[in-house]
């Protein structure tokens, strides 16, 4: 008797047709994921990260970005909007906003991670500056310190 190999395209398709739209995934967001990066924002900050992780020059999950906060280093924070529980992350923008860094809420975890270069889906990500990217860093900090930040 032999194994039969099953085939992996079939898996592959249904994969492919869940992609949540933003409207859906907003739906999805904890009440203190303020601020919230719009759709064109968002897609920004989803490409700095994917750039920035080709250099490795990103931290990235809550014990490492808490890490190197209070270290002092310098960059983008950027959040999942739909993490739960809440208390997982909820001291860190506290933090941010004591070091005056900049961050963002984008809706999805799972897109954070995958844009990290990661399977797992990533709640806290820190993007720092660097050359390669500068441009697109520049953009998304411009972008991010518009923001209105929260009460």
């Amino acid at each position: 008797m032999t194994k039969v190999k099953k085939e992996k395209n079939c898996v592959e398709e249904d994969t492919a047709g869940t992609e949540k739209s933003y409207e859906e995934l907003i739906a999805n967001i904890n009440p203190i994921a303020t601020p919230l990066a719009s759709r064109k924002l968002s897609k920004k900050l989803y490409k700095c990260v994917k750039k920035a992780s080709k250099v490795k020059n990103i931290r990235r999950g809550v014990k490492e970005v808490q890490k190197f906060i209070n270290k002092g280093e310098t960059g983008i924070v950027v959040f999942a909007g739909d993490t739960l529980p809440i208390d997982v992350y909820c001291h860190l923008p506290i933090l941010c906003e004591d070091r005056n860094l900049p961050y963002a809420y984008v809706p999805s975890k799972v897109d954070l991670g995958s844009s990290a270069g990661s399977k797992r889906p990533t709640c806290v990500i820190m993007i720092k500056p660097h050359d390669d990217y500068k441009q697109a860093y520049d953009e998304c900090l411009e972008d991010v310190s518009s923001l209105p930040k929260p009460i």
